[in-house]
This record gives C-alpha cells, structure tokens and sequence, in this order.
C-alpha cells in the first residue's frame, strides 16, 4: 500500500459525504490540505497561517474559488493591495505572487489529486494565477523601506537619555512602573550593544550570558549565546555567540545592575528569561517594540525609525569602528555578506576618513584635498 502524501484530497475530503454547498466545502478543504502539507516540511504555524489568511483574502476580493481564478484575477488583487491609503511595499506584492504561486503549484501537483476533483465536480480545473510574464521581478538587492536607516550616534544618545528619564518621572507622579521603565531601558541598550532582534532579545535566559576568556574584564557579560535566531524557512533557529566588542563595554553595568538589582525586585523566583514582566512572564518581543516606540516619541525622533533599525545601527557603528565585515557578519548571524551590506549607512566622516586614509598611502603627506 503506498502512503497518501500529506495534504491528498483523499486525507482532507471525505469522498461518501454529499455537500449541500460543495464549494466552500471543497475550498476549506483545499486550505487543509495545503496546511498539512507544509506541516510536514516542518514550517511553523507563524508561517503557515499568515498564508492561509492571504488565500482566504484572495477568495473573498474575487468572489470566486480557486479552480476558477485566472491570472487576470491576480493581477487584479495585486492591483488593489497597491492602491488606497495605504498601499503594500513592492517586496511585500511579491511575497504574495510567490504564496498564491505555491497554492496554485500545490493544487495541480497530481500527487495531491485536487485537479482532478475540481474537474470532476465543477467542470474546472486551477490554473496558474501568477507567473514570468505577471509577476513582480526581483531586480534589486534591497526593496525595503527607504525610511527604515541606521541611528546617528547622537540619536542613540537620545533615545537612551529618553528611555532613562522615563523612570524617575514615573516616580515623580507617584505611578507604578518605575521597575518596567527600568528594564525597557537596559532591553534597548542591551539590543543595541549586542546588535539582537527582538524576539532572539526576547528569548535569551540568564544562563544564555558568558563569560569570554579572551576579555575576562567583561566578567559574564562577555558573550551572549542567541539559541533563537532567525530561521530559514522549514529550519531549526539559527544558533550563534555574540561576542560584546570594547565599544560597548558601558553595557556591562548596565545588564550588572538589571542583573543584581532590578530584575530580583520583580520576584522572578526560577524564571530563567533575562527579561521579565512585573507578573513573572517572559518579556514579548512586541512589549520590546513598544518600549522603542514610547522611547523614541520622548525623544522626538523621526517616527520612520523602528526597534530594528538599532540593528542596523549595530553593523553601520561596528563598521565604523573598524571591525572587518566578516566579524560583523558573524555577529549578526547573517548568511550573506550582501545582507549584511544592505543594513549599513556608514557616515559621510567614515568615509572621508576611508578617503584620507587611501591618500596618504598614495600621494604620502604632501597632498591636498581641497
């Protein structure tokens, strides 16, 4: 007997039951099947319900079922997502090509037997709704937001000031929250000092903090052991040490004092996040965004600025400081040296700098660059 492929019309569509309403009934079935048959390639629900809910959405603007979609269908939702008041990037139009092309490719593949099903009952069978002639190309290395860029040096200095005046105001008006306010502020130092996403800074426990033997000065707070990286789709998290460079050193006391006299106020008992709420929880990577959010606001920052963009502060600064690419790469658990390239916006000094640095080798002392 050979196995049904996870997702086969005949593990998700019972073939004696008579539906009064065949359609939706088949369409539902579809979705289910697809879910199982990205289950068991391992993808996480994070991933496959997102998709789900955008097939769904492509059902309800076209008022039609997938067996009766056309490529003029999905030119049309794509159209519509571009449109209004507040239209799609274009990487995030091609994601939903890409997630629409995979439903499509999953419904004709015969060893899943949908095609047939739909010609058997309703005299249609899916076609493609997206392909070379229709799709949006992928023409450049970077389709992000351009307002997303690094933080200048001062800004940084803002934000921190911003976040560390929060708490003794919140005293100052006899509120609760001075401990939260205190914590939000070492999150966002120590997510900039170690150049983290939110969710691997969300996950990280005490025990993920090490010691480094080659900078011993740095006591515990030497490394820090990321088991949540970010992961390929179908992949385990991605794992890496992060090592604290000499620039960063002031958060040393920073993560000492959360460490030894914060954190313990909050009554964490066992927990072993790093971050924890007032209610003994492991701190979510969107209470990390708003702690940016409210930080960024006090100190009056460009509103286009978000929590990543301390990451890419993170690669521009080390850049600067003169670590070769490769150490910053590793740091950042980056695969390509060319995703890594895109996060970076070296200042105009760093690079007259670079400039000044190549003249003398050139010319010797005796040059001129006005």
């Amino acid at each position: 007997m050979v196995a049904e492929a996870p997702g086969s019309v005949r593990l998700v569509l019972a073939p004696n039951v008579v539906h009064l309403d065949p359609e939706p009934a088949v369409f539902a079935a579809m979705r289910e099947g697809w879910a199982r048959q990205q289950s068991a390639r391992f993808l996480q629900s994070t991933t496959i319900q997102p998709r789900l809910r955008l097939i769904e959405r492509l059902g309800e603007f076209t008022g039609l079922y997938p067996w009766q979609w056309s490529p003029a269908d999905g030119e049309a939702f794509i159209v519509h997502l571009r449109s209004g008041s507040a239209p799609v990037q274009l990487s995030t139009a091609r994601a939903y090509e890409v997630i629409i092309a995979l439903f499509m490719e999953f419904l004709l593949d015969r060893r899943y037997g949908w095609a047939e099903v739909c010609l058997d009952r309703f005299g249609q069978a899916p076609q493609e709704v997206f392909h070379e002639g229709n799709s949006v190309l992928h023409s450049v290395e970077y389709e992000g937001d351009p307002r997303r860029r690094p933080l200048t040096y001062d800004e940084v200095q803002a934000l921190f000031d911003a976040a560390d005046a929060r708490p003794g105001r919140i005293r100052g008006q006899g509120r609760k929250g001075t401990l939260t306010a205190l914590r939000d502020a070492a999150v966002l130092k120590t997510i900039y000092a170690y150049g983290t996403r939110r969710t691997e800074s969300s996950k990280v426990d005490l025990v993920d903090l090490r010691r480094h033997r080659k900078a011993p000065q740095f006591g515990q707070f030497g490394s820090v052991a990321v088991r949540y990286g970010k992961s390929s789709k179908g992949a385990p998290p991605k794992r890496r040490s992060v090592l604290l460079v000499p620039e960063m050193d002031w958060v040393v006391d920073v993560l000492g004092e959360w460490v030894s006299e914060v954190r313990p106020r909050l009554l964490p008992d066992r927990h072993p996040a790093l971050w924890v709420t007032e209610r003994v929880g492991r701190l979510s990577p969107r209470s990390i965004n708003e702690a940016f959010v409210t930080a960024r606001r006090d100190a009056g920052l460009d509103e286009d600025l978000d929590l990543h963009c301390l990451r890419h502060s993170y690669i521009t600064h080390l850049t600067e400081f003169g670590y070769p690419a490769r150490f910053v790469q590793e740091q950042v658990g980056h695969s390509h040296a060319s995703t890594t390239a895109v996060y970076m916006g070296v200042s105009d000094e760093y690079r007259n700098q670079l400039l000044e640095a190549s003249l003398k080798r050139r010319l010797g002392d005796d040059w001129d660059l006005e």
